[in-house]
């Protein structure tokens, strides 16, 4: 019951917002349809991108196939990455006195300002934003797990010290499962920062994806693509936040829904 009435508020606080729009261009015409286009035409705009390239040289579906191929391999490699090594950072005191000042110095940098360098090394493809992703996903990753690792119950691990158990066994059977609402945590963080990151990499690096249509549309003047793409955007990042929701529920007990 609860989920169901969760359900109708989200799809009237959206419908609202729409009606909102709508009153605020077509009806009251508060904003040309050079600045707001309403969401008729943004809709409209929509549905011709789906198969035609013009004017920025792709249809919709295959710059959201780019920027699924970039943000998604990115993201997951700064998760299998990130996650083990916060893990371990946490669990072995000599690992994290070694990495520790790497990561320190890494993590005030925001992935954006390694833009130009992947552009040097990697030129404008596929690998160059990929690494801009990994890095982005990356750092929440260590951080939520290795908070999650440092914050076990103490009493915990003396219950499993008691009846015997190695170190290596108290870190998979106690420290990790009681981790993972943190990871959880860090991996939906990464999400969204992977999904921001990307969209700052196409807009100044690319010749196809989400972000460069975006580019490209307001070069063009073009709002209602503006607008599109942006919500393309939004729903994509919406579906794979349920997504991993929904993995969270799966793997850990009172889990989010």
């Amino acid at each position: 019951m609860k989920k169901r009435t969760y359900t109708c508020i989200s799809i009237i606080s959206v419908a609202a917002l729409v009606l909102i729009w709508e009153l605020c261009t077509d009806v009251l015409k508060l904003a040309g349809p050079n600045v707001m286009p309403s969401p008729l035409k943004v809709f409209q705009s929509l549905i011709y991108k789906l198969s035609n390239t013009a004017p920025d040289g792709a249809t919709l579906l295959q710059h959201i196939g780019a920027s699924l191929q970039v943000a998604l391999s990115g993201y997951a490699i700064g998760v299998i990455v990130g996650i083990p090594l916060g893990i371990v950072m946490a669990w072995y005191r000599r690992a994290d006195l070694f990495v520790r000042p790497l990561f320190d110095l890494l993590r005030p940098m925001p992935p954006i300002a390694w833009i130009p360098v992947m552009i040097i090394f990697l030129g404008i493809g596929v690998a160059s934003k990929a690494a801009i992703i990994f890095l982005s996903a990356f750092v929440p990753c260590v951080l939520n797990a290795y908070t999650g690792i440092r914050q076990t119950s103490p009493v915990h691990i003396w219950v499993a010290q008691t009846f015997g158990a190695s170190r290596t066994r108290i870190l998979f059977k106690v420290a990790i499962p009681s981790a993972l609402p943190n990871i959880f945590t860090g991996l939906s963080v990464s999400l969204s920062c992977a999904w921001s990151a990307l969209v700052a990499a196409e807009l100044l690096a690319s010749s196809k994806g989400l972000g460069y249509m975006i580019q490209i549309n307001r070069m063009f003047g073009r709002p209602d693509l503006i607008i599109a793409g942006m919500l393309t955007i939004g729903v994509f990042g919406a579906v794979l936040s349920f997504i991993l929701n929904r993995l969270q529920k799966l793997l850990v007990k009172g889990g989010r829904y």
